[in-house]
């Protein structure tokens, strides 16, 4: 930041470290920093004493106080119930215009084991320098970056898509919170965030973590099953007094200890949440092929959650499982009428998609009797809900017939894959049918999310046209100029009828994996290279964009055509590709033995080997 005085500051945050360093220059010789309390206590109040808005003074804090030492501030706030956080600031001079320093902030609950204090951290970390820190800084966002990379014809798009990689490695990291509704980030305005900033389940922590897997930042994401882990004690508990069952259920809307916050209850308390974050578990483990995360983790989260739904479940007259009570996020509101005493397909397509894994991985882990179980279950459920025109209804009583955000009827296609593609006509009905249906009803009550989540779907349908066209509708219109996904269309130009501006994270990263989506896909048993993007894309690249199986692509396409493919498996693997070109050239390094059928080639690949297919003209 640079200033006509001719002072500037450079600033950032340390990757690793809980730090942030800071380095005015051109500063006078009586220049200090300073620090500027939130102010909890003296905002504006209706009369009678009540908080007006949702000013930080709703919280009832006492303001808390800062204390200046010789080069140092240190501030100290009580929350509730014995929460305190603290900030410490550090300074000092280099040379006669310079000035460098460093900041921390640390949390402590009376509940949790004692951690370093914000005043201790700074000072351990004081020896150290702006510019060496910065050194180390660097390296870790050159690794990051080393990750996967890629290169498009739409300028907007391959920008968004490195902002939207960018903001996931600063929000997810091993050892810190996973990404809530605004993660690390929130407006500065003396006000309290959105929605509380806390964690939603029915759709913003799952989007969230969408991109990870495709773009091969598996690391970055374990720190989603960090937390659901630490907080499956307090989720049990939950089971057992909400619902009076064993197994595992998760509360839509929690704390960061994982308790329940309530809201609307079909999806603050529906039973199907555990089932959905039960997506991200199978996930990890195709894309990593990680067997100890498969044990000690998938599997056992995946068995929890399909006990809880076995026992909650009821049988119809005609014998199919369903829930007493069924839903879908948010549809017809905080009403009666948002509830069905049949399946919804949001319902129904989580639990067909836990009864299904969990006997995938009891096969995976050779549990006999746990795989005869979980596929005596899953044959109890009945199909999906379909309208007359094969459009995915939200439940058997309720047509697809209005224009909303949350695409509940459509999970079946995108994210679980239950539907594909590629399993031939009748499933390319109803998907392409499905999505007419949502382009014609239109984008009134869509929000920003909305468009990215679609731009995955159409991806599915092998609509490279349409999921751009979807990914350029959010970068232009539902983007602050900040990159920052704010919910409502900002051109009012009807691409929604929400015009606002409250700020969460879902929709950023649910574009990159939009993106992601279009350039490769394996869900359904194979690679496929650049199934989705329009046909005046003539040149497009990525690199070590990762697959199921634990497999890096790496692609080129030059003048239209698909000219280089190359897969390096992490593990062994049987890895089937689909073919982008008829003749090509097959260099192969190590052992692994190639074999073509038909339009496919099927690598049996050991552990980091690579082969690279060149297309022959």
């Amino acid at each position: 930041m640079d200033w006509n005085s001719g002072t500037s500051l450079t600033t950032f945050v340390h990757a690793e470290k809980p730090i942030g360093w800071f380095l005015f220059e051109g500063v006078d010789e009586n220049f200090e920093p300073t620090l500027v309390a939130p102010k909890y206590e003296g905002t504006s109040t209706e009369p009678g004493g009540s908080v007006k808005g949702d000013d930080l003074s709703r919280l009832g804090y006492k303001q808390g106080t800062v204390t200046k030492l010789s080069g140092e501030l240190i501030y100290r706030q009580a929350g509730w119930n014995g929460f305190e956080y603290e900030i410490s600031i550090r300074w000092r001079r280099s040379g006669k215009t310079k000035l460098e320093g460093l900041w921390s902030i640390s949390a402590h609950d009376p509940t949790k084991p004692k951690s370093a204090t914000a005043n201790v951290v700074t000072l351990q970390n004081f020896n150290s320098n702006f510019k060496t820190d910065y050194s180390s800084h660097i390296d870790w966002w050159k690794i990051f970056w080393s990750k996967s990379s890629i290169k498009v014809p739409n300028a907007l798009l391959e920008k968004q898509w490195y902002l939207e990689t960018y903001k996931f490695g600063s929000a997810a990291r091993k050892g810190a919170p996973p990404i809530s509704l605004q993660a690390v980030w929130t407006a500065d305005n003396g006000k309290l965030p959105p929605w509380k900033g806390d964690y939603h389940h029915d759709l913003n922590t799952q989007l969230s973590y969408w991109p990870c897997y495709s773009g091969n930042h598996l690391d970055e994401g374990l720190n989603y099953f960090d937390h659901l882990e630490n907080n499956k004690p307090n989720y049990i508990r939950y089971t057992k007094e909400f619902f009076n069952k064993p197994g595992l259920a998760v509360p839509g809307v929690t704390t960061l200890d994982g308790t329940e916050m309530g809201g609307w209850i079909q999806y603050s308390l529906s039973p199907t949440v555990s089932a959905w974050l039960a997506h991200h578990y199978y996930l990890q483990w195709r894309y990593s092929m990680d067997k100890d995360f498969l044990k000690q983790r998938a599997y056992p989260w995946l068995k929890e959650t399909a006990t809880f739904l076995e026992a909650v479940t009821v049988k119809d007259e005609n014998g199919f499982r369903k829930l007493v009570y069924s839903a879908s996020p948010e549809i017809n509101d905080n009403a009666l009428s948002a509830w069905f005493s049949e399946n919804s397909n949001y319902d129904l397509a989580l639990m067909k998609f836990v009864f299904n894994t969990s006997a995938e991985l009891a096969h995976e882990l050779n549990l006999a009797d746990d795989e005869a179980r979980w596929n005596k279950i899953k044959g109890e459920f009945n199909d999906f809900s379909l309208s007359k025109n094969n459009v995915l209804k939200f439940a058997p009583s309720m047509e697809f017939n209005q224009s909303h955000r949350h695409f509940s009827n459509a999970m079946a296609i995108h994210p679980l894959g239950l539907i594909k593609w590629e399993d031939g006509e009748r499933s390319q009905t109803i998907i392409r049918n499905t999505l007419h249906a949502m382009d014609s009803i239109g984008p009134d009550w869509w929000t920003g999310y909305s468009y990215s989540w679609l731009a995955n779907l159409k991806a599915r349908a092998k609509n490279g046209e349409g999921a751009a066209k979807a990914l350029e509708i959010f970068a232009k219109a539902f983007c602050s100029i900040n990159s920052f996904h704010v919910n409502g269309d900002q051109t009012q130009s009807g691409l929604s009828k929400y015009t606002y501006r409250p700020f969460t994270l879902e929709g950023n990263f649910a574009f990159a994996a939009g993106l992601q989506e279009m350039l490769i896909q394996s869900y359904a048993g194979f690679i496929e290279i650049m199934p989705a993007i329009p046909a005046n894309w003539k040149n497009v690249s990525f690199k070590n964009l990762r697959t199921e199986g634990a497999c890096l692509v790496s692609a080129t396409r030059e003048n239209g055509s698909i000219t280089e493919v190359v897969l390096t498996a992490e593990e062994e693997a049987s890895i089937k590709l689909k073919l982008p070109f008829e003749k090509y050239t097959l260099t192969s390094k190590g052992t692994s033995k190639a074999v073509r059928d038909g339009n496919f080639l099927i690598v049996q690949f050991k552990a980091k080997d690579k082969i690279v297919l060149h297309k022959i003209d």
